[in-house]
């Protein structure tokens, strides 16, 4: 038996809206297909929708952290030479 819904789940938008090279929304990491059907989404799906934004957001600051340590030893290793 599926539980009730007393609240609706909000949008995970937070108003930046700018598309990414992949094709994801910069600020709340939705597809454009799933900014653009929303609102026929049920709570299921919007639920699920929320965890995979999670989890790309997740990747791409795990992705950043990454690119920021290698920057990090590329620019202690350069000023080994001098």
């Amino acid at each position: 038996m599926d539980q009730l819904e007393f609240f609706d789940i909000p949008s995970p938008c937070i108003g930046v809206c700018e598309a990414n090279s992949k094709g994801f929304c910069k600020g709340c990491f939705r597809s454009r297909e799933e900014r653009l059907y929303w609102l026929e989404f049920s709570s299921d799906q919007k639920r699920h929708v929320v965890r995979l934004c999670q989890s790309r957001k997740a990747r791409v600051l795990r992705a950043r952290q990454e690119a920021a340590r290698q920057q990090d030893k590329d620019s202690s290793s350069q000023s080994d030479l001098f």
